[in-house]
């Protein structure tokens, strides 16, 4: 079965990890795919992925896009309209981090994390709903972290933007709600990724691992799978919540 057949979705900051998952995972289930990237780097990846998620029978397009800046969001989000039609779901998966110690955090790599990891969502939420008030449905699922619920030394920018987006989530859910349009956000723990790679190494990685109780980190798959949940119609009386996927890092 297929639980996004014929879908529009937008997936930010696709081009590998957890966002590259996600638009896999939703083109198996029927979904075409507007997904961004944003550096030159990324491109090849941003191509590779496009031809692997057309291979699967969907629409697939890669967008150059910065969610960070407020007008290419906008260009973005119409460009898809004409493109695809419609937007079903919106997935605000980019971010970075920058770790350090408060003490050494500069100013530019604390704006540059609040305006790529919180802003973003702020900028492409303000432009998806719209088009989504406007057919009375539409499913938002921001990716937050287990690290804005419960803090981290060193990483005090990275807490306060994924907390950000909490409270962005339960406010959107109770704006958007009566027009039939769910806000959830998903938070994450330690998830092999190419960005959290470097986190498992040595004795901090050992234990790491023994305060999550499944014993083991998780997979891109595994988030994929919950955002699946949140953005089809099995979610379909879930809003303003955050689900936890660590391994029990959080009890």
């Amino acid at each position: 079965m297929k639980l996004l057949e014929g879908k529009v979705a937008i997936v930010t900051g696709a081009a590998r990890g957890i966002g590259a998952g996600i638009a896999i995972k939703f083109a198996e289930h029927g979904a075409n795919i507007a997904f961004t990237y944003v550096s030159d780097s990324s491109e090849e990846k941003a191509a590779t992925l496009e031809n692997q998620l057309q291979s699967l029978g969907v629409k697939a397009k890669a967008y150059k896009s910065n969610a960070a800046d407020f007008g290419q969001c906008e260009a973005f989000v119409n460009d898809v309209l004409k493109e695809f039609g419609a937007i079903d779901i919106c997935i605000n998966n980019a971010g970075i981090s920058k770790d350090n110690l408060l003490l050494r955090v500069t100013e530019k790599e604390w704006d540059d994390v609040m305006d790529i990891n919180l802003k973003s969502v702020y900028n492409m939420t303000k432009h998806v709903m719209r088009p989504m008030m406007k057919a009375k449905k539409g499913s938002i699922v921001n990716m937050s972290s287990m690290i804005g619920m419960r803090g981290n030394a060193g990483q005090s920018s990275y807490a306060a933007s994924k907390a950000g987006i909490i409270g962005f989530t339960r406010s959107i859910a109770h704006e958007l709600g009566s027009r039939n349009i769910r806000c959830n956000a998903i938070a994450p723990g330690f998830i092999e990724t190419d960005m959290t790679h470097y986190l498992k190494d040595g004795a901090a990685g050992d234990d790491f691992l023994k305060r999550i109780p499944l014993g083991r980190f998780g997979t891109s798959e595994e988030i994929a799978n919950t955002t699946l949940f949140l953005a089809s119609d099995m979610g379909s009386y879930v809003t303003g919540q955050v689900l936890s996927v660590c391994g029990g890092l959080n009890i």
